[in-house]
């Protein structure tokens, strides 16, 4: 919660998965839009964003692994698996998502499922 509250930021681009998965949890669409990487933030996102967390109730998350991404890296990688469900039915998101740094802090570039 200190990341969602700019008391603090994420050192690492793992820090910055974490931070975003519970941003998704508890609805903070505001930090997710600000932790998207400018070169691959949509235009809708927010609208999309407003839409989509209010249709997902989401579980828990497990990162498998993680490359570069650390306190003195400029890029990073974070594999993950998050669970979660729509309408009552159980989901699994499996991705990498890239990580890249804009003016000193970590952001989200785009991942593959």
């Amino acid at each position: 919660m200190p990341f969602h509250h700019s008391k603090a930021k994420p050192a690492t681009a793992e820090q910055l998965m974490r931070a975003r998965y519970s941003a998704y949890f508890f609805r903070r669409v505001d930090y997710l839009v600000e932790t998207t990487h400018p070169d691959t933030r949509a235009p809708r996102l927010r609208k999309d964003l407003t839409k989509m967390v209010y249709q997902v109730n989401w579980a828990n998350l497990t990162i498998v692994a993680t490359a570069k991404g650390g306190k003195e890296d400029r890029v990073g990688k974070v594999e993950f698996i998050a669970n979660y469900f729509v309408n009552g039915e159980p989901q699994e998101l499996h991705e990498v998502s890239r990580f890249k740094r804009y003016k000193g802090d970590w952001k989200y570039l785009d991942g593959k499922d």
